[in-house]
C-alpha cells in the first residue's frame, strides 16, 4: 500500500527548465572571461543545486553570480506562471486519501521557495527535501524521508522526469514513475530503456494509475 508519494519539481510539476536554463547563463556569464557558457555546459552541472552549479560554471565570483541568479530567476518566472495543468488536482486528489506528500528536488532552498510561491504551491508538500551543492544527493533524501515517516521502500513512490531520478530510486529500493509531459522523444527513449512499464506521458495517465 503507497502511504507516501514524492514529486520531482523541474519538468515534472511545472515546465521550468527552460527558464532556469536562461536565467543560468544570463547570470553566469557576466563573470565568465574566457569562453561563452553553453547550454549543454549547464545542462552538465544539472544534479547539484544552484549553488553547485554556478561554482562549478564560474569559480571565482560565484557568490555575485548566485545573487543576480536569484533576481534574474524570479523575474523570469513569468516563462513559467504556473504549474502543469492538472498537477494540483492530482496532488489533492491524492492527500484525500490520507497519502503523504513530498517534494524532493535538485534545486537549492531559495529558487525551490521562489517556484513554489509562483505556482502557489507552498503549502501543498508535507515535507519539502531540497538539493545539494557538492552531489546529487535524492537518495538519501528518499531515505530520511522512509526514516522520517518509519515507511518500508515499498510504500513510497517518486515521480521524476530523468534517467537518474530512476537510478536514485533503486539505490533506495523505491518505485520510480517516470513524468514524461514534456521530455523529448529522444530523452523518453531513455526513460522507456531504463524504466519500461513505469513512464507515463500525461498527467491525466499517471493520475489513473494512482487513483486505481
Amino acid at each position: 500500500m503507497i502511504k507516501l508519494v514524492a514529486f520531482d519539481l523541474d519538468g515534472t510539476i511545472g515546465d521550468t527548465i527552460p527558464m532556469c536554463l536562461k536565467a543560468l547563463k544570463k547570470a553566469v556569464t557576466p563573470y565568465v572571461t574566457l569562453n561563452d557558457i553553453s547550454e549543454n555546459d549547464i545542462l552538465e552541472t544539472f544534479g547539484l543545486n544552484e549553488k553547485g552549479m554556478i561554482k562549478k560554471l564560474v569559480g571565482y565570483n560565484w557568490e555575485n553570480a548566485l545573487d543576480d541568479f536569484y533576481v534574474i530567476y524570479e523575474q523570469m518566472h513569468i516563462m513559467c506562471p504556473r504549474p502543469f495543468d492538472g498537477i494540483t488536482e492530482l496532488i489533492e486528489k491524492l492527500k484525500k486519501k490520507s497519502i503523504l506528500i513530498a517534494l524532493v528536488t535538485g534545486k537549492g532552498e531559495k529558487s525551490c521557495a521562489i517556484t513554489l510561491r509562483q505556482f502557489n504551491m507552498d503549502t501543498c508538500f508535507d515535507k519539502v527535501k531540497t538539493g545539494n551543492p557538492f552531489k546529487n544527493n535524492k537518495a538519501e533524501n528518499f531515505r530520511e524521508l522512509l526514516a522520517d515517516y518509519k515507511l518500508q521502500p515499498d510504500e513510497m513512490i517518486y515521480i521524476g522526469d530523468t534517467v537518474s531520478d530512476i537510478v536514485s530510486c533503486r539505490e533506495v529500493r523505491i518505485r520510480c514513475l517516470s513524468a514524461s509531459w514534456v521530455t523529448s522523444c529522444l530523452d523518453a527513449q531513455k526513460l522507456e530503456a531504463h524504466n519500461a512499464g513505469n513512464v507515463f506521458y500525461s498527467i491525466a495517465s499517471l493520475e489513473c494509475y494512482l487513483m486505481g
